[in-house]
């Protein structure tokens, strides 16, 4: 039985691969080996983006290499495309996992005509509404209230629909995250929030952000059960967020999944040396040794179904091909045109933007102004 308020993390699996417990029918060798594969294609599609941003063809990522097994557990949690999801920033590995193509992400983080949000938000901040995944904000725990509305309204319209909220440990130290944790119990919400604690607020740590032990217990104040899940281990996130989902579905109000992880890499390209600034190369190192991919492997390996290295490096080859050429076709839509700031708000555009429109028009020139509004 998942339960609770737990004094440590549950686990199914241990670093060395080895179960700690009997893995349920369904942790099949094809769904670990399924898993296995989504997990190394986030770690590398990270990899990749970050080639880029050295480029010079983006302006800002948020790695989320080290984080692979609770974006991925959660994602195979849920029911994509159906529940809402309210993400933050370094949330792309649940965003592919959830299916969101490549080249929509790719598109977005680069800023071309493909690109959904139409060049408007800054890189990395992307959305997917045929995936029911809204636009991320830079504003830490700005998700949190709008997240506890929606599953409000899906609750006041009798949908069997949740609510996913995610959030780094960061954002439990902001109002909006307690005023969206307390509306959500209060009103009994069918929403489910997922601190995906990497311990790392970009250079404060945890343990300079709360008195609690931990983060998972805050949720007795709000009148909704608290998990602790070790968050690098796949099996036990998909069996903790597959209970706390379905506790959610069920009518039962919201709940808090505390998925205990690391973030390998910098906060973003803002702090590309945090080992020279905030942490130590020996607490990374240890984490490595904890990291969710080669826990995976390991227990692959012990079942008797092995990864081979010809297996590895093939999947790692067939992401970067795959990134490659969504760059390519995204870079070949070309640049958004400047007549889309005025577009997509008004059916007919206010005299104070029609001003705007034509000021901008006259001062780009014959060749660049032809055409929009006014």
């Amino acid at each position: 039985m998942i339960q609770p308020f737990t004094a440590q993390p549950i686990r199914f699996v241990a670093e060395d691969g080895q179960p700690t417990q009997p893995l349920p029918e369904r942790y099949t060798p094809e769904l670990l080996r399924e898993l296995h594969r989504q997990m190394l294609q986030g770690r590398e599609f990270d990899r990749k983006l970050i080639t880029l941003l050295r480029q010079g063809r983006t302006s800002f990522y948020a790695q989320a290499s080290g984080m692979e097994a609770t974006q991925i557990g959660l994602a195979r949690s849920i029911r994509a495309g159906h529940d809402w999801v309210w993400g933050y920033y370094r949330d792309q590995v649940l965003a592919l996992g959830l299916g969101v193509p490549m080249f929509t992400l790719i598109s977005q983080c680069l800023g071309t005509n493909s690109d959904l949000c139409r060049g408007r938000q800054m890189p990395h901040h992307f959305s997917a509404r045929e995936h029911g995944f809204v636009s991320i904000s830079s504003s830490i725990a700005s998700q949190v209230p709008p997240a506890a509305g929606s599953a409000m309204a899906q609750k006041y319209l009798g949908t069997d629909e949740i609510t996913v909220c995610t959030f780094g440990d960061g954002a439990t130290s902001e109002g909006d995250w307690h005023a969206g944790m307390n509306m959500a119990g209060a009103n009994g919400a069918p929403c489910l929030f997922v601190c995906e604690n990497n311990q790392w607020a970009i250079s404060t740590h945890i343990r300079h952000q709360t008195a609690s032990e931990n983060v998972h217990v805050k949720a007795r104040a709000y009148g909704m059960p608290g998990f602790y899940v070790d968050g690098n281990d796949i099996v036990a996130v998909m069996e903790v967020c597959t209970h706390a989902a379905e506790w959610v579905r069920a009518g039962n109000g919201p709940a808090l999944v505390e998925c205990l992880t690391y973030r390998v890499g910098s906060h973003s390209n803002a702090d590309s040396d945090a080992e020279k600034h905030y942490r130590t190369r020996d607490e990374v190192d240890e984490w490595l040794g904890r990291d969710p991919i080669s826990r995976i492997e390991k227990l692959l390996e012990d079942l008797g179904h092995p990864v081979s290295s010809e297996e590895r490096a093939d999947l790692i080859a067939q992401t970067h091909r795959q990134v490659d050429e969504d760059v390519r076709r995204a870079e070949a839509t070309g640049q958004p045109d400047w007549r889309i700031m005025f577009e997509d708000v008004y059916s007919d555009l206010p005299d104070h933007l029609r001003e705007q429109a034509n000021f901008l028009r006259a001062e780009m020139g014959p060749e660049l102004g032809q055409g929009g509004q006014g």
